[in-house]
């Protein structure tokens, strides 16, 4: 059982439960620091007590028997939802993005995309147009399209699985509710992890003092936000606060302030929170090392 339980997100299925303790805690602990609470820092870092912060691994789930890479390959049915989601993507960069270039370039890409939809070509094809779209804005600029591509059908294969293949929701649930007792106070998700940990907040049946989600995909219609359980959506009632941040250009956190969305909400999510985590919007480590992060984390552990 642990204080803190910290989920990771997608695409970890080669790593291990201490290999991303040791990337977390550190960051964790300066966001601590930052937040002026240095004695906390410590004791999650560098006198690190057996307990205090824990991660809920989960990224061997998706791996097959003979398999290293994970399941990649994507059902019709899938691609569709790969084509959304990207569409999706580009949308909320039209909205968000940080610089006025690429919120005008990601308008510009949609009105073209519009006028293309009664070409034929199959699922697949589908996606392309789209990703071509998105790889010219900064946050995909680096990538190129084809790894951009890879980006998108790790992203889907894995939320799909989460949400559809109940032995799998169930292994990812019950990996949490390993770390998950009476001394728990701090619920950490980043990316998919935030929706499994929304769910473990929802299955925990003990008051909460924070369920902190970073980078999260839960207000994305077309492939999340109708999905969680349970349905409808709304804040777990035993959470006293839910802080939700994002970086303006982290195109995974679909909508920044998920408040409308979620019941409930109303004196319990602090959301609609923008980070600034520069070159790589979507990083973990960047969002835990952040103020806020820490001031969020410091509060709830010290009953403030």
């Amino acid at each position: 059982m642990a204080r803190i339980v910290l989920v990771h997100g997608i695409a970890q299925e080669q790593k291990s439960a201490d290999a991303l303790e040791a990337e977390w805690l550190p960051s964790l602990a300066g966001g601590v620091r930052l937040a002026g609470d240095a004695a906390l820092a410590d004791t999650l870092w560098r006198d690190a007590r057996p307990g205090s912060a824990r991660m809920a691994f989960y990224g061997d789930l998706f791996l097959k028997d003979g398999q290293q890479g994970g399941a990649d390959e994507l059902t019709d049915g899938e691609w569709a939802l790969a084509e959304a989601l990207a569409a999706e993507w580009l949308r909320n960069a039209a909205i968000s993005a940080s610089r006025e270039t690429d919120r005008n370039r990601a308008r510009t890409e949609l009105a073209l995309l519009t006028g293309a939809q009664g070409e034929e070509q199959g699922v697949r094809a589908a996606v392309r147009p789209v990703l071509n779209a998105l790889v010219r804005l900064k946050p995909f600029a680096r990538l190129g399209v084809a790894f951009a591509e890879r980006v998108v059908v790790k992203a889907l294969k894995q939320v799909t699985l989460y949400l559809t293949d109940e032995t799998i929701r169930k292994g990812v649930q019950d990996r949490v509710a390993e770390h998950l007792g009476p001394e728990t106070e701090v619920i950490i998700g980043h990316s998919l992890g935030s929706v499994v940990a929304y769910e473990a907040a929802h299955l925990h049946g003990r008051p909460l003092p924070l369920l902190l989600t970073l980078g999260s995909p839960l207000g994305l219609r077309t492939v999340v936000y109708e999905r969680p359980r349970p349905q409808p959506p709304s804040v777990p009632p035993g959470v006293a606060r839910w802080v939700n941040l994002a970086d303006r250009d982290d195109l995974v956190a679909a909508r920044p302030d998920l408040t409308p969305l979620f019941p409930g909400a109303d004196g319990v999510l602090d959301s609609g929170y923008t980070v600034d985590n520069g070159a790589k919007p979507h990083e973990a480590a960047f969002y835990l090392a952040k103020r806020r992060t820490g001031e969020a984390v410091s509060a709830a552990l010290s009953g403030r």
